[in-house]
């Protein structure tokens, strides 16, 4: 399986959400990360076919999938970013009606439904009503429903907002185990989501491609551009008008600063090892403290 973006653009009223977006992707997890407003639901929203791009195509296994018609929701899972439940449905019941909407003949919806509520820790909640399952219960609920077809593809819309740390780690585990021999996308603003499961990461700004490469190598490509800086209640406010600071330690007297800067930053200044997190400053920051 193969997806091939070729020069996707959309628009609202003059504005770009999306401008010439190529790229392509094989199985695996592909990160896609961006602040808030980059364009990433624009374009998974133009990927589940919600959206209409303006120019461009989208590709399966070389084939527009604008020529597949409603065959091509059958190798897609979606969970959205802001998923609606019926609070009133319990667990299987709200599963076996999704089964009905993919078409899945009964008995082999329920059986796929069973396995994964097992493989996703839930199969005590089947006869719960989802309107009594906390927010990480509830998402697992989502991935559940967006594996039932067993597809291909699988898009995930920032699927850890709102979760606490172990229910995210809980979920990045379930997305590493579904990706086997198929296509992962995963949209999020949050660094920690993909660093250490993505196979690639996507750089969306202002809805153009920045960079498409495997973490190492984007980690690689700005070693020798962090710093650790040390400042003092006198230094500290020209420092932060002049750097772009992604952390900040007080150590009794001493203000360490962790900097990002193409250049020897400061007098102070010390190299330091560069990770996923400094990527998204180096690309995304805006200089200004914020």
């Amino acid at each position: 399986m193969n997806v091939t973006f070729k020069n996707v653009s959309k628009q609202y009223k003059g504005k770009y959400a999306l401008k010439n977006f190529s790229s392509q992707l094989e199985n695996g997890i592909y990160g896609l990360l961006g602040t808030n407003g980059a364009g990433k639901t624009t374009l998974i929203n133009i990927f589940v076919g919600i959206l209409k791009n303006d120019t461009g195509q989208v590709l399966i296994n070389d084939v527009d999938v604008s020529k597949l018609g409603t065959d091509f929701l059958s190798h897609i899972g979606y969970l959205p970013q802001y998923p609606q439940f019926y609070k009133n449905f319990e667990v299987m019941d709200f599963l076996k009606y999704m089964c009905v909407l993919k078409e899945i003949p009964r008995r082999e919806g329920e059986k796929r439904a069973k396995e994964l509520l097992e493989i996703v820790n839930l199969s005590h909640a089947a006869g719960k009503k989802i309107g009594a399952l906390s927010g990480g219960m509830r998402q697992r609920v989502g991935i559940v429903q967006a594996m039932l077809n067993n597809p291909d593809i699988l898009i995930l819309d920032e699927p850890t907002a709102g979760l606490d740390p172990q229910e995210r780690i809980r979920f990045r585990n379930l997305i590493t185990k579904f990706s086997e021999n198929r296509i992962v996308l995963l949209a999020t603003h949050i660094v920690s989501d993909i660093e250490h499961i993505a196979n690639q990461v996507i750089l969306l700004k202002d809805g153009q491609l920045l960079k498409q490469d495997t973490p190492q190598a984007l980690v690689s490509g700005i070693e020798g551009k962090v710093w650790h800086v040390a400042a003092t209640d006198k230094t500290i406010d020209e420092k932060l008008k002049r750097l772009k600071i992604s952390n900040m330690m007080r150590e009794q007297e001493t203000i360490h600063l962790r900097v990002i800067h193409d250049d020897v930053p400061d007098i102070t200044a010390v190299q330091a090892k560069a990770d996923l997190e400094d990527v998204f400053l180096y690309y995304f920051g805006e200089g200004e403290q914020w």
